[in-house]
């Protein structure tokens, strides 16, 4: 997910990105794992919203300055990296009644579109994978900065935010009550690879 939000921020930043950065070709950007969050969030009976986060993870960006729509994004990450901060959600969260069902543990997020909105945002459009299940979303993604590295490397950051139904990828335990609609903010830092 993250990832995509990253290659509509390199379209809006082709204009800003530092003179002595050569794009030929399409340039390899890898996530800073260590800067990069999902945090996803969802109302709990009207009472309270309870947040949740990944992170530590890593992703790909191929860029293409020169046509930058035809740039591509993909990340994946174990969906039991999750963080709940508090053990009991988060071994219910791995039982049957949520993704315990499913032999797919994975979490993806490949690009498929990528529009861009205006001079520092973008629409990128993908395929989120989650719980075995794909659907198509749409991230709003917002470039923050673009710049270099500690040791000259090119890079960018960028926030991007979403919102999914869980009950389309079959994990609709205790809907209503629980909400189902799930807001997604991504917030990623990401460097030219070697």
């Amino acid at each position: 997910m993250k990832s995509t939000l990253l290659a509509a921020a390199f379209a809006a930043a082709t204009a800003t990105v530092s003179a002595t950065t050569a794009f030929a070709a399409p340039v390899k950007y890898d996530l800073d794992a260590s800067h990069s969050q999902i945090v996803f969030s969802y109302v709990h009976q009207g009472y309270s919203t309870t947040y949740g986060m990944f992170s530590g993870f890593e992703g790909e960006i191929m860029f293409d300055a020169d046509a930058p729509a035809a740039s591509t994004v993909s990340v994946s990450f174990p969906v039991d990296t999750m963080l709940t901060g508090w053990e009991a959600r988060f071994k219910h969260f791995m039982s049957e009644d949520f993704f315990g069902a499913s032999d797919d543990k994975d979490v993806s997020f490949k690009s498929t579109a990528i529009n861009v909105t205006g001079e520092a945002t973008a629409e990128i459009t993908g395929d989120l994978t989650l719980n075995g299940m794909t659907k198509t979303v749409t991230l709003d993604a917002k470039l923050n900065q673009t710049g270099e590295s500690r040791d000259g490397k090119p890079m960018l950051g960028f926030d991007a935010q979403t919102s999914i139904l869980r009950s389309d990828y079959g994990l609709g335990k205790f809907v209503p009550y629980v909400g189902d609609e799930v807001s997604v903010m991504i917030s990623l830092e990401a460097v030219a690879a070697e």
